[in-house]
């Protein structure tokens, strides 16, 4: 759709953390600016950056061929693709530039169209155009009629100036690796990987590394806003969403009219205890999905112990590598890309089937559809190649953090994590040394009260195992707004896939109605 840009100046500078792949009124094309902050004028504070223009192209003819019999694509939708520009430091407007890219989706014939919703998917990393374009397919009639929808790639992310600076080989070897090494001698060379990769993405971004965090990510977020021409922000976040959606209401509490934001990541939790909040997460999911192959009329084909099944298997691979079937495939299935599959599984129950099936093929010697849902969690191409998801999470997530962990304590995590956590917790342990190998200053995440915006929507689902339910409840307190809303189902995030959910978030987006604080939907 466009090309990739690299940075026009220096920012601040940063990198890397746990990889937690735990995702408007104007119609014309080429429309002017909208509103300008007001210009600093002391010598203390640098003058406010001022909205662009943003560059509109119709790209109808590339989207059409993508979407072409995928469901939702009947819709009478028209999308248009933009470019526009913003501050590498807000702190120095006038220093430089990065390159923004977006994608609009506006249905045809709207009724009493509202504005843009924008929509984020999280990762961080993960593409907000793609978001954009799903869910103009997918997202309730009701909203796609009022809302034009818009994906603001976040800058680092998708096609916005994205940060890449790992090499495909050194992710291959990065996913394969086992991640449940608690011997002292493979967690070294597991520490010496994760320092090389750091030394790489330092020498060559340099200080510019620190520009892909989300405070400005935040504040790009409204200059597109005001060139949208939209007097305040509708937005719909998901996951690492909530946390960038969440960060825009502290920044610009008034130029909130609605925010969704669901499956929130807590805004109290440390690092520590995040990841283990996700060890603990994903273990219940595993025990959910073996429980539901279990009750399986047909019989589950992991046999009577999915947990044991599991684990043999990882010995097996472990042992020796599950070839594939796949054509052209020359990897075959390590420890570390089985629980990268099962890990990618555990974020929907729908994915579950295709989980069973997939390892019980593996157990024959066909890693085949494990490989495939590996790739689908890391970003990996059927060529080989990766999208820059890994590169762009690792950067933002160590640049939103000034925590850091020595070996040692990560060593001794990994040794207790792993026996409370067989299949999840010593990667997650491990995954803290990440930001500890880079030394640059951060943008840490301020705290989030969003004191004088309206109320905000956060939603937690009991049976999400990537941002458990208690950081919802945790980021509807913090909030000076916020009005919690629980879904007793599973899986990662809730809206739109049940009628109490959706009809809840629609009435709100649409018509401010806010519901009761402390609803809960059945599963």
């Amino acid at each position: 759709m466009t090309a990739r840009h690299r940075l026009t100046a220096t920012g601040g500078a940063v990198l890397a953390l746990a990889l937690t792949l735990a995702g408007c009124t104007s119609s014309g094309e080429g429309e002017g600016e909208g509103e300008t902050a007001a210009a600093g004028s002391t010598t203390e504070a640098p003058a406010e950056p001022e909205a662009q223009l943003i560059d509109w192209t119709d790209c109808d003819s590339e989207i059409d061929p993508i979407i072409a019999g995928r469901p939702g694509s009947e819709r009478d939708l028209t999308f248009s693709c933009g470019t526009t520009t913003v501050p590498v430091s807000y702190d120095d407007p006038e220093g430089g530039t990065l390159q923004l890219f977006l994608v609009r989706a506006s249905l045809n014939g709207q009724t009493y169209p509202i504005g843009s919703l924008f929509v984020n998917p999280g990762g961080p990393g993960q593409s907000a155009a793609d978001a954009a374009i799903q869910a103009a397919l997918t997202l309730p009639e009701a909203i796609v009629n009022q809302f034009d929808i818009v994906g603001l790639d976040p800058r680092g992310s998708g096609l916005s100036t994205p940060v890449e600076c790992i090499s495909d080989e050194q992710k291959d070897e990065l996913f394969a690796a086992d991640p449940r090494v608690i011997d002292a001698a493979a967690q070294d060379a597991l520490f010496s990987e994760i320092e090389e990769v750091a030394a790489g993405c330092s020498d060559e971004y340099q200080e510019a590394l620190g520009a892909f965090n989300t405070v400005d990510a935040a504040r790009d977020m409204d200059l597109v806003r005001q060139s949208l021409g939209d007097d305040q922000l509708n937005y719909l976040g998901y996951s690492y969403g909530t946390t960038l959606g969440s960060t825009y209401a502290e920044l610009f509490p008034e130029q909130v009219r609605a925010m969704v934001l669901d499956g929130a990541v807590d805004p109290n939790a440390t690092e520590q205890e995040a990841a283990e909040g996700r060890s603990r997460g994903f273990e219940a999911a595993y025990d959910a999905f073996a429980a539901n192959c279990l009750s399986l009329i047909s019989g589950c084909p992991l046999g009577p112990d999915p947990r044991a099944f599991l684990g043999e298997l990882l010995t097996q691979a472990a042992a020796a590598p599950i070839p594939s079937s796949r054509e052209g495939e020359t990897r075959q299935a390590t420890p570390g890309l089985i629980l990268g599959g099962v890990r990618s599984a555990l974020y929907q129950p729908s994915a579950w089937p295709q989980l069973a099936q997939s390892l019980a093929a593996a157990r024959n010697g066909d890693a085949a559809g494990i490989l495939t849902l590996a790739d689908t969690y890391t970003g990996r191409n059927d060529d080989g190649t990766y999208s820059n998801v890994v590169d762009a999470n690792l950067a933002v997530n160590c640049a939103d953090t000034d925590e850091e962990f020595s070996a040692s304590d990560v060593q001794a995590l990994a040794a207790d994590w792993n026996a409370r956590y067989p299949l999840f917790g010593a990667d997650a342990a491990l995954s803290l040394y990440t930001c500890s190998a880079w030394e640059a200053p951060r943008t840490p995440l301020p705290e989030r009260d969003a004191a004088g915006s309206p109320p905000i929507l956060v939603i937690g689902t009991q049976g999400d195992p990537v941002t458990p339910v208690s950081g919802a409840v945790d980021l509807a307190e913090e909030l000076e707004n916020g009005v919690l809303l629980t879904w007793q189902g599973s899986g990662h995030t809730a809206y739109p896939k049940t009628e109490c959910v959706t009809a809840a978030v629609n009435a709100y987006l649409i018509d401010l109605a806010v519901p009761q604080d402390g609803l809960t939907c059945p599963a």
